[in-house]
This record gives C-alpha cells, structure tokens and sequence, in this order.
C-alpha cells in the first residue's frame, strides 16, 4: 500500500477570520434582526483560506444559519454576491446548502445560507466519505449537464479558457518566461518539464463541455452530515467543462490518503491523457503558487497549494511510471 501523506495543518483549521464581535454593531444589529432574535453563540467555520467572516450562528430563539460577511470594497463580497446567484439556481438534486437572503449594512456585505449540520472529512480519507462525496458530485454533474438559463446568466466560463489562461506554467517555464519553482526542486518536475509541459498544453482539448462543474472541488469544500451524505459546499468558481476534471481534482487527497485513485477515476471515462493533463496542470499551478511570497489570505495557503501540487506531481509521475 502506498504511503500516507498529510497536510501540516488540517483542512478544517486552515482558516483566519474575524469573530463576531469583530465585525461593526450596526451589522451585527442588522444580522439580528434578518434572523428574528438577537444571536448568542458563533461558531467560526475553521476550514477555508479567505479572511472573511464565516460562521454558524445560534439565536437566542435556538435557529441557526450560516452566515458570510466581507467588506464591500473586499473582492470576497463580489464572491459571496456571486455565491447567492449560484446557490439559488442550482437544481434540487445537487446536495448543497441554499441561500436564505443577503443585505448590505455598513459598507458590508452579508450572505445567509441555510446551515448543514456537517464535518470536513477527514484526512486520510475514509472509504465512506470519499464514497459519499463521489456519490454526490456524480449526482450534481448529472443535474448539471445541461445548465438552467438562470446558472448560465450568472456567467460560467469555459474551462478550457481558464486553463489556458491560468494554468499552463510548465509552458512558461519551458519557453524560459518563468523560473522553476523552488517548490518543484527535488521532484521529477525539471527532468520531465517537457513532457509536463507538452500535457498541459493537450488538456484544454479534452477537458472542454456544456455541463457545470463545480471549478473548486476539494475536501475542505465538502460537509458530511450525520447521515453520512455529503454536501457541496462553496459554489464561488464554476465554469463549464467536463466533470472529470472536478473529479480529479477531489481525488488528489484521496491519492494522499493512499486509496486506488485510478480505480475511481476510470468511472468517469476520462479521455486518454486527460487525467495525466489535469494533474500535470494542477501540479504546475499549485507548486507555482505556493512559491509566491506571504499571501493577506490564509497563513497557511501557501503549505497547502505545496502539499496539494507535490501530490498531484505524484500521482501522475506513478500513472506514467516517471522515476525521475
């Protein structure tokens, strides 16, 4: 069995954000006040890599909501507001929380969603949450396969587009534009940057479609509830393409976690090269990234794209039997 490999810090205590009592009175006032009854416990959701507020709220009437709050000057309130439009028109099959209302109160923004009584699985995955939370991406891919006007009036952008325009950094680095990454030195990364490099420039030709994917499918966005069903969670970034791509992108932790990734990939009939294109291109973009300097989000962002971009450089360098 392969090894287990694990993150630093957990999925569910990535996260830095104000508490309650940090944002102003007149919002916390105007919070109250959608919610019928002054709030008396705030639990912070711990996962996550934005400095916005997040946090399940409990009112002294004993309801509950998730609620989400950023400046309106913080591009994280355009997430939210986008967020909102999303959620609302999702179709009833896809398992994920639904918006409640939104307000805007003192130069910030508010979200309310309805709350899941939920954990983050944890890592190393179990067989059952990864089981769920297949199960329900499955379900949601299926419903989203041909998008509601509404979904596609919010603006989804192609995915082929996105990985041209964002993820193709071992082609930068093979044309000389950008360096190796220091993230990258000791892996198979400079002596395959060819071949890494000729997968990413491949994969926007595979990965194309008309369905909605989710576009950020990680383990920290996803609850599992006392049922043991699995909530979507976090529909800020989709876009439309084909949906084993999302897949892949979930799985690259359940790699981590030891687990037969390749047997849960082929249910979803990649094309050839496909997977080898996504991990190729998710491995530059993540190792890229966590080379950067300090980042206003998260502390540790940066630990976490490295961890997630050495994993997916080690799947693909077992699928093609890369040594070095």
């Amino acid at each position: 069995m392969r090894p287990i490999s694990l993150p630093d810090v957990p999925y569910d205590a990535t996260a830095v954000r104000p508490e309650w009592s940090d944002l102003p009175r007149g919002v916390r006032k105007a919070i109250a006040a959608r919610l019928g009854s002054p709030v008396v416990a705030a639990r912070s959701a711990g996962g996550g890599f934005t400095r916005a507020f997040a946090a399940l709220l409990t009112t002294e009437a004993g309801a509950g909501a998730f609620v989400k709050a950023a400046r309106l000057d913080d591009p994280t309130a355009q997430w939210y507001a986008r967020e909102q439009a999303i959620t609302a028109a999702l179709p009833e099959e896809v398992i994920a929380a639904r918006p409640r209302w939104t307000l805007a109160e003192a130069g910030w923004f508010v979200l309310c969603m309805e709350p899941v009584d939920g954990r983050i699985p944890s890592l190393p995955w179990s067989g059952a949450d990864l089981e769920a939370t297949l199960t329900s991406w499955g379900r949601a891919a299926a419903a989203l396969a041909h998008p509601a006007p509404e979904l596609l009036a919010v603006g989804l952008p192609a995915l082929p587009d996105i990985l041209r325009a964002e993820m193709s950094w071992w082609s930068l680095i093979e044309a000389g534009h950008e360096p190796m990454p220091v993230t990258a030195r000791g892996t198979v990364a400079p002596e395959r940057l060819r071949e890494l490099a000729d997968l990413e420039r491949r994969l926007p030709s595979t990965a194309g479609g008309t369905g909605m994917c989710h576009g950020d499918l990680r383990v920290d966005n996803v609850l599992v509830d006392g049922s043991g069903r699995a909530w979507l969670c976090d529909w800020t970034w989709p876009c439309l393409g084909a949906p084993w791509f999302d897949t892949v992108t979930l799985l690259i932790s359940a790699y981590a976690s030891g687990l037969d990734t390749d047997a849960h990939i082929r249910t979803w009939n990649p094309p050839p090269d496909g997977v080898d294109g996504a991990l190729a291109a998710l491995a530059g973009y993540w190792l890229v990234r966590a080379a950067d300097g300090p980042t206003s989000a998260s502390p540790h962002s940066r630990q976490h794209q490295r961890f997630s971009g050495t994993q997916a450089l080690a799947w693909l360098a077992e699928r093609r039997g890369w040594t070095r």
